[in-house]
């Protein structure tokens, strides 16, 4: 496990959190293959390189394409135009990938250290999960691995979620990190101006 993928608990209120809607997969796994370095580099975190790369190429060309309009507005909408068609292909590879669908959207809270989300099952503290979230707004895979800190098992009746699974990540791609970081704000900056403008 690398030092760079293991953050202190008193950094961690340096991140902000935000409550999304996801699509998440997870499964649990044994603590050896957490420690086991080939099983997280090789058979998790590779396996989704597009959507992160597409994400972040996004977020970098966003200012260029603002300034494009600013000066040739028609250049402009046809660049979003080929964004748009690039994104359609984007989602058509994940959701093709059979490892998402619709049944696996739920609420989360989401931050650039860990998760908790609603769940059918039941963890155990200790427990390691390995979780695949795609970011329904942007179609960006964010693979971890995770260590369960809490399960708390709500009223019953409370639906198809009966769980709230709170999760660290243990080992997560610095670049992975990075789109989580960039999500939450741009979610944030979205819910603080959708409060405004639906305020009488």
């Amino acid at each position: 496990m690398s030092k760079n993928n293991v953050i202190k608990s008193e950094e961690r209120r340096q991140f902000f959190r935000v409550e999304d809607e996801v699509n998440l997969v997870y499964v649990k796994i044994d603590e050896k293959n957490v420690i086991e370095g080939s099983y997280v580099s090789e058979n998790i975190l590779g396996n989704w390189p597009l959507s992160a790369a597409l994400e972040m190429v996004a977020q970098e060309s966003a200012l260029l394409l603002h300034k494009v309009g600013k000066s040739n507005p028609d250049v402009a909408d046809y660049l979003r135009l080929i964004d748009n068609k690039i994104e359609l292909l984007a989602q058509a590879m994940v959701m093709q990938s059979g490892q998402f669908n619709q049944n696996n959207v739920r609420n989360a809270n989401l931050s650039a250290t860990g998760i908790a989300f609603e769940s059918e099952d039941a963890f155990q503290e200790g427990d390691y999960l390995e979780i695949k979230i795609l970011l329904v707004n942007s179609m960006a895979v964010i693979i971890a691995l995770g260590k369960v800190v809490y399960c708390k098992n709500h009223e019953p009746g409370a639906g198809r979620y009966p769980n709230t699974i709170g999760v660290d990540y243990v080992s997560i791609k610095d670049q992975d990190r990075e789109l989580l970081i960039k999500h939450v704000v741009k979610r944030q900056l979205q819910q603080i101006r959708d409060s405004k403008e639906n305020k009488p």
